[in-house]
């Protein structure tokens, strides 16, 4: 593909065809700025990697809206196009290059399908996939091998299912969302009541419900609860190894990254992102666009905009303050005792 032809697709707002038109290599794959190599295309964003605009090898370059770099790599014989978001534009460069596997419209004579199944048109499904008795298929819907889909579930238009999930009943899934590989959504909230004798096992015979343009990454769990519903909004995005407890209420527009765990009822706003590893704590509210970094502990309700840190979680500044003391504490801890003898003397 010619750089010419990524201009053509991607649009940019400025470009060096502009001033150079005979600088037009072949581009042939796209690469991260630090593997770069020749007749490839990265990009640029931050201070961190502006530097590298002189050392790459590759044959054209993302920039941002800097006239400096453009100008370093013009006199590089890099080719370049520039971008407000490098990142963003970079993301929609890697789709000229690559699509991921999709069937065409065929279902697997090895696949199970229950009577009375209502499917919408040109569904794939995979190998040994299972489609219960009363589930509802959209247009286009995509189920891979081994995928499981329970009683009652409905799947929306363009939904693409990847092997070895998992969809338990009363689950209700949107358009254009994609659950991974090894996700299980709609199983059992933990629900126990205690008793003499032990536990006594609480029937969950509630829902769980993904918006459209939901995405669950692999080995993720989104548990149904004992009553009510579990609800992820639109587009909010869940990383592998995410579990969402039963009754929680997750906003739209979210992130959660990896390991992040949601104890029940805990209620999310909208563009909330938890970074990997936090906890939240049962029926814990956490306001729009809050943003808790990683390993971070939520206990109690997190305000509409906080940046948390910490277990407990507290403001983000503080817990930058308290972090640089930590490695004091020894010799804190030294000196206190040095007073300590002196003022028994």
């Amino acid at each position: 593909m010619k750089f010419s032809d990524i201009i053509t697709q991607l649009s940019p707002e400025n470009h060096s065809l502009n001033d150079n038109p005979h600088l037009d290599p072949e581009i042939v794959c796209i690469t991260a700025i630090h593997e770069a190599i020749a007749h490839s295309i990265s990009y640029i964003e931050g201070d961190k990697f502006a530097k590298m605009v002189a050392t790459t090898s590759a044959s054209a370059l993302i920039l941002p809206s800097d006239k400096s770099l453009q100008e370093q790599a013009t006199e590089r014989g890099i080719a370049w196009l520039s971008s407000p978001y490098p990142r963003l534009t970079f993301a929609q460069a890697i789709e000229l290059f690559y699509q991921p596997y999709k069937p065409q419209g065929k279902i697997h004579p090895q696949a199970v399908i229950a009577d009375g199944v209502i499917m919408g048109k040109n569904p794939s499904i995979g190998a040994n996939a299972v489609i219960s008795e009363g589930v509802k298929l959209g247009d286009d819907v995509v189920i891979h091998p081994n995928v499981v889909v329970y009683p009652e579930c409905v799947v929306g238009d363009r939904t693409e299912l990847h092997s070895n999930c998992s969809i338990h009943e009363r689950t209700k899934i949107g358009s254009d969302c994609v659950i991974h590989s090894g996700a299980v959504i709609g199983a059992e909230g933990f629900g126990f009541v205690p008793i003499p004798q032990g536990w006594y096992k609480m029937q969950q015979s509630g829902y769980v419900i993904l918006e459209d343009g939901v995405e669950i990454g692999c080995n993720s769990t989104v548990d149904r609860p004992a009553v009510g519903t579990t609800k992820i909004g639109k587009n909010t995005k869940l990383d592998n190894l995410v579990h969402v407890g039963h009754n929680s209420q997750i906003g739209e527009n979210c992130a959660l990254a990896g390991q992040v765990g949601l104890a029940g009822g805990v209620t999310i706003g909208n563009r909330v992102i938890l970074a990997g590893q936090v906890g939240v704590a049962n029926q814990a509210i956490i306001g729009d666009g809050a943003t808790a970094t990683a390993q971070t502990g939520i206990a109690n309700n997190v305000k509409a905009g906080d940046v948390v840190s910490g277990t407990p979680s507290m403001p983000h500044s503080l817990y930058l303050k308290l972090a640089a003391l930590y490695k004091h504490i020894p010799d804190m801890y030294k000196l206190y005792r040095e007073l300590k003898k002196k003022s028994n003397h």
